[in-house]
């Protein structure tokens, strides 16, 4: 049961310090953007490569941490069932949700998206601008990084809940719920 808690414990730490990470990215894309404005608007002028990474970094925002979005249980839920139950009624809901919708839709993302990445990194896709960023085969693969990252946290989110079931509620802290901070 110790190496099954520190797995636990662990991809909850990978899936909190990329969380972290990537919330700073969110101040980058903020900054970017305020620059690409400020030399459109106010000096006429205009750099794609810029404009893009915004993309980039909205898109890396969202794919790579979706692990953290779960692990503080910030993700979109229906509260009609899960929201007025008791903590073994919303463990059996989360350790449902994780082995027939969760980890079914990772691998599915994977599969489905396999060729598509695989594609992009065989011809080292680049934008379809000459100044762009050469580098969209990269940020396809954050799909993977997504599916990944997603399905790590939801087996830690099924063992925890796994655990709550079997009665061994006091194996694991709870998990804080609070807003992402830089």
């Amino acid at each position: 049961m110790g190496f099954i808690t520190a797995l636990v414990r662990g991809i909850e730490r990978v899936s909190e310090v990329t969380g972290r990470f990537v919330a700073w990215l969110a101040l980058a894309m903020v900054l970017v953007q305020f620059v690409v404005v400020a030399m459109r608007y106010v000096f006429g002028l205009s750099v794609l490569a810029m404009q893009e990474s915004i993309w980039y970094m909205h898109s890396i925002i969202f794919l790579v941490a979706a692990g953290y979005t779960l692990l503080h249980n910030a993700h979109v839920r229906v509260d009609v069932l899960y929201g007025n139950v008791d903590r073994k009624k919303k463990a059996l809901i989360d350790l449902g949700g994780v082995l027939v919708i969760l980890l079914p839709m990772c691998i599915a993302t994977v599969w489905l998206s396999w060729d598509y990445v695989l594609n992009a990194w065989r011809v080292r896709e680049g934008s379809v601008e000459v100044s762009g960023i050469p580098a969209v085969y990269l940020l396809k693969t954050c799909i993977w990084l997504f599916a990944g990252t997603l399905a790590l946290q939801g087996v830690a989110l099924g063992v925890r809940s796994a655990f709550i079931l079997a009665g061994n509620e006091g194996t694991f802290e709870p998990v804080e719920e609070k807003e992402p901070t830089l």
